[in-house]
C-alpha cells in the first residue's frame, strides 16, 4: 500500500460539511494502529500526523469505529465489482481524504475523485493524478465534472460516503437523477440516515464535535426505488445486519461490540443504512 506524499499541510481551511472528511480520516488512522485492525491505512496515518487540527476530540467515540465499519463494506463492494470488470472506472463521489484506491486498486481500474475544490486543494498536497487516477474539483450537481469518466465507457461504480446526507433531499434527489442520467445502470454505493441519528446528533460523539448537521432524512432506503423508474436497491445493511461474509472476517473486538448493539437496538445504529442500488437503465 503506498504513502501518501507526507507534506506538512499546516492548518486546515475547509468549509462547514467538508470539515467532516477529517471524521473517517481519523477512524481510519486509527484503526490502523490497532494489533488486530478492519483494515491497514497508513496512508491515513500519514496525513493525521501532517494535518493541523484536534483530532483528539472524535477520540472515545464508537462513531470512529463505524465510519471504519461503512467504508470496509464499500470497499467489499467495489472489490467484488472490480473482480467481475477488472477495467471499469470508480468514481468517488465526495472523496475527502479516502484512500480506496490505496487499499482496493486492482492495477487496471480507472478512478476519479471527485469533491469541492477545497478539499481538492487539501487532497493534492498529498496525492497527484496519475494516468488511471484523476481528482475532480466540483459539486456532485454540476453536471460538467461527469465528462471525464464517461470518456473511459465504463461500467461504473459510484461511491457516495458520507456526503449525501448533509444536502437537502431536493438536491439528493437532483444527484441521484444526475447519477442516473449520466451513468444509466452504475452501482451506487450510498449511506441513508433515518430520523434516530438526525435527532441526536446534537449529542452524537463526533458529529456534536462540528458545526455540520444532517439534512437529509431517510428512514427507509427503498424510496431510493421510487424517486426514478428502474431504480434497485440492490442491498441495505446497517451496521448489525452486515453481510456474512464481512462480518464474519472482521476481528472479534469488531464482532462483540456488533453484538452488544444488536442486543441495545439503538435507533441512531437501526435506522443509519449502507445501500447499494443499481441507478436506472431506461434503454434495458
Amino acid at each position: 500500500m503506498a504513502v501518501p506524499n507526507q507534506k506538512p499541510s499546516g492548518s486546515v481551511h475547509l468549509g462547514t460539511v467538508q470539515e467532516t472528511l477529517l471524521i473517517p480520516l481519523y477512524g481510519r488512522a486509527v484503526e490502523s494502529r490497532k494489533p488486530e485492525p478492519v483494515l491497514r491505512d497508513p496512508a491515513a496515518e500519514a496525513m493525521v500526523a501532517a494535518i493541523d487540527y484536534d483530532f483528539a476530540r472524535f477520540d472515545g467515540g464508537p462513531s470512529l469505529v463505524g465510519t471504519v465499519l461503512r467504508t470496509n463494506l464499500f470497499d467489499h463492494w467495489v472489490r467484488a465489482f472490480l473482480a467481475e470488470h477488472p477495467d471499469a472506472t470508480v468514481v468517488e463521489i465526495g472523496t475527502g481524504l479516502n484512500t480506496r484506491y490505496e487499499r482496493v486498486d486492482n492495477g487496471r481500474a480507472h478512478w476519479f475523485e471527485l469533491d469541492l475544490p477545497d478539499v481538492i486543494e487539501l487532497r493534492r498536497t498529498f496525492f497527484a493524478d496519475t494516468s488511471r487516477r484523476h481528482m475532480l474539483a466540483a459539486s456532485v450537481l454540476d453536471d460538467s465534472w461527469t465528462a471525464a469518466p464517461l470518456a473511459t465507457g465504463g461500467p461504473y461504480f459510484l461511491a457516495a460516503e458520507a456526503v449525501l446526507a448533509y444536502l437537502p433531499e431536493k438536491d439528493v434527489r437532483r444527484a441521484v437523477d444526475l447519477l442516473a442520467e449520466r451513468f444509466p445502470g452504475a452501482l451506487l454505493a450510498l449511506d441513508t440516515t433515518g430520523p434516530g441519528m438526525v435527532d441526536t446528533q446534537d449529542t452524537h460523539d463526533a458529529l456534536s464535535k462540528v458545526e455540520a448537521r444532517i439534512s437529509w432524512n431517510c428512514p427507509d432506503p427503498r424510496l431510493l426505488e421510487t424517486w426514478r423508474p428502474g431504480n434497485h436497491l440492490l442491498a441495505s445493511h446497517t451496521f448489525t445486519t452486515l453481510p456474512t461474509e464481512v462480518h464474519d472476517a472482521l476481528p472479534a473486538e469488531h464482532r462483540e461490540m456488533i453484538a452488544r448493539m444488536e442486543e441495545l437496538r439503538l435507533p441512531q445504529v437501526e435506522d443509519y443504512s449502507l445501500n447499494l442500488v443499481r441507478l436506472a437503465d431506461l434503454a434495458d
